[in-house]
């Protein structure tokens, strides 16, 4: 039997393949079509805990305020991307490159910080390592003989 499990971050960066067409208003492109919908987008692969709250912080928030979109929200569903407020246009036109190089960003920091703690991490197993080879080497040179008696 054989079983594969994949490790939090170890697939890439975060990103976005496609629009789930299901999920849009049935009303598109006519006269009863919303001004502004949701719209579900799917991630490339399923998000960690992490990247989630990043992408829900406040970091997101101002990259989209400071882009142009305010009233965009975001929120995250499994595998989707729920982004609210916006059009299919404002995607098309420059809001799905915002969200492409966001989510690029918080997968490359979140690697980041997991690589630097698995550092410290090993540096510290290291650390702790070299001091007990010194602690045995220490008690290995203690010797329990008697010295030897002069004959006087």
């Amino acid at each position: 039997m054989s079983t594969s499990t994949r490790k939090t971050g170890d697939s890439g960066p975060l990103g976005l393949s496609s629009v789930l067409v299901a999920s849009l208003p049935a009303t598109l492109l006519t006269d009863a079509a919303p001004d502004r919908y949701t719209i579900e987008a799917i991630f490339t692969r399923r998000p960690d805990p992490d990247e989630v709250t990043e992408i829900l912080g406040d970091g997101t928030r101002a990259v989209l305020t400071d882009a142009g979109h305010p009233d965009v929200t975001l929120a995250v569903s499994d595998r989707r991307l729920e982004i609210g407020h916006t059009t299919l246009e404002e995607l098309r036109d420059g809001l799905a490159g915002i969200l492409s190089d966001r989510l690029a960003a918080i997968s490359a920091a979140v690697r980041t910080r997991r690589d630097e703690a698995a550092t410290r991490f090993q540096d510290a197993a290291d650390h702790e390592n070299e001091r007990a080879a010194a602690v045995t080497a220490l008690a290995e040179s203690v010797t329990f003989s008697a010295p030897a008696v002069s004959a006087r």
